[in-house]
């Protein structure tokens, strides 16, 4: 189930519609502000959220921030035209788990959504390297994460790396619930609420090993 939070009233209707006619997607509900937002989105109980940033009034990024600590299993995917550093690494640090360009096509949206509720973080692939290319700016003062398992560093290196929870389980060779639980001790260790505040806290380190790719067969 997915939710839209967009203040333009057409670019609301062709989302819904490509949900709507898609199989296995519906659009629970529509909202063109973040108030309104905030009062009933909890109420429609949706999987995934797509979020506009800049809407009137509040900014998207605001309500992301609002909802994503009562809404934790839900997860925000920003849809926007910006494409500068601070609105996506903002949107990041206030939980959202995806960021894609409002230019970004159908099929693709399709799938970004599907995979953000599998636990992973897609992103437009302009967006991706931009991404890339601030952590590798920012590589030398970042201080590496201290007090996680040898175990917990490697699902972090993964969630930074995009992988789905699924993958996540199927590269490491344990289970779904195991790999739930060494996040949630992430999050309690680095004291973060959401996997876009985590990843944002994390950078590959000279010498850190290397995950191994998964082998799909």
């Amino acid at each position: 189930m997915v939710s839209i939070i967009e203040d333009d009233p057409g670019v609301c209707k062709i989302l819904a519609g490509w949900i709507d006619q898609a199989k296995g997607f519906r659009c629970v509900s529509q909202y063109g502000g973040v108030e309104s937002a905030l009062a009933h989105l909890t109420e429609d109980r949706p999987d995934v959220v797509l979020v506009d940033i800049n809407l009137s009034g509040q900014s998207g990024i605001h309500c992301v921030r609002q909802l994503k600590p009562v809404m934790p299993k839900t997860q925000f995917l920003m849809l926007t035209v910006y494409e500068d550093s601070d609105h996506i690494f903002d949107a990041l640090t206030a939980g959202a788990s995806g960021y894609l360009l409002k230019r970004t096509p159908r099929e693709e949206l399709l799938a970004s959504i599907k995979q953000v509720y599998e636990g992973g973080s897609p992103m437009t692939s302009y967006i991706a390297r931009k991404v890339v290319r601030w952590f590798q700016q920012e590589q030398s003062p970042r201080q590496k994460p201290e007090g996680l398992s040898p175990r917990e560093s490697e699902v972090l290196r993964l969630l930074a790396r995009g992988y789905a929870y699924k993958e996540i389980a199927d590269t490491l060779g344990i289970s779904m619930p195991t790999v739930n639980t060494h996040i949630h001790r992430i999050y309690q260790k680095l004291h973060v609420r959401s996997r876009g505040e985590a990843v944002a806290l994390f950078a590959p380190f000279p010498g850190d090993p290397q995950v191994p790719a998964v082998r799909h067969s």
